[in-house]
């Protein structure tokens, strides 16, 4: 059935803030079906629109919780974001828990909350993230058994965004990284503030690194688990933000000055061979 011209308009501006909010999800979605893509992007503008509430001061964020219960109870909402965003809560089934943990990390934010140990950390990166990987979950399909994956996916994508936004957070007066873990380097949030790159910090960004990417190597056996039609492009989001692990480690760690992003190339290059790699080893098993 065609869809009505003002539920195409919503699509297009979701279309839209997802593009200019985050190249790398975007590139991603380009690789699943249209009624997935479109799925995603509603997802992630109701993401982008809760997160902008206290990063640009677009609002308040316990107003906002009002009226995101209030279009989850009814099914629809005069506010274009809502309405498209319960559109697709209702379609795929997604529970309300992962909306309404997002903001609650939203919250956190707001509240420029300082955490002392990675459990702390964890908790956030799990509301801000995980449930972004738990509400596409519920859009792509899945076996059962996949929603741990799906967590360890989206805190492994959260401390990438951490470690690369490290610079910016610090103009907005927020750190990330638990004090405890500045701590046992050695290294002190005034060093932080004060952008002193040295041994310590060097250290210290090896190992939150090297955190990072045991998650994705923990939500790796999930990644199967998705069904066919969202699976490619959920691999090539992973690879993607994977990628800017390596640009942070190229730059000796460099992330008070520059921000680590991977350029369209890369993001061609690792689409090329996340499709090569699965032909490569049929080939190989049919030469045996």
């Amino acid at each position: 059935m065609r869809e009505s011209s003002q539920l195409s308009e919503l699509r297009r501006k979701a279309a839209e803030a997802t593009a200019a909010g985050s190249k790398s999800f975007y590139f991603a979605t380009r690789f699943f079906p249209p009624d997935l893509a479109k799925a995603a992007h509603a997802v992630y503008w109701f993401c982008r629109t809760t997160d902008d509430i206290v990063d640009e001061n677009q609002g308040d964020i316990v107003e906002w919780e009002v009226a995101v219960r209030q279009a989850l109870s009814a099914g629809h909402s005069a506010r274009a974001v809502l309405d498209l965003f319960t559109r697709t809560v209702v379609e795929y089934r997604i529970p309300h828990e992962y909306p309404l943990e997002l903001i609650e990390g939203v919250k956190m934010d707001a509240r420029r909350e300082r955490y002392r140990t990675f459990d702390d950390l964890r908790v956030f990166c799990y509301r801000v993230a995980s449930t972004v990987g738990l509400m596409m979950m519920h859009v792509i399909g899945a076996a059962p058994g996949a929603d741990s994956y799906a967590v360890d996916l989206g805190i492994a994508m959260q401390l990438t965004n951490i470690l690369r936004d490290i610079g910016d957070d610090l103009g907005m007066g927020r750190v990330y990284i638990p004090s405890e873990e500045l701590d046992r380097f050695g290294y002190s949030e005034s060093d932080l503030r004060g952008k002193l790159r040295n041994d310590a910090f060097i250290s210290m960004m090896r190992f939150q690194c090297a955190r990072a990417r045991s998650y994705y190597a923990a939500a790796e056996p999930g990644i199967p688990l998705l069904d066919f039609r969202g699976r490619f492009a959920v691999r090539i989001a992973a690879d993607v933000y994977a990628g800017i692990l390596d640009r942070i480690e190229s730059w000796d760690y460099d992330v008070f000055e520059r921000r680590a992003v991977v350029a369209k190339p890369r993001k061609y290059w690792i689409t090329a061979r996340a499709l090569a790699v699965p032909a490569l080893r049929q080939f190989l098993s049919f030469s045996r």
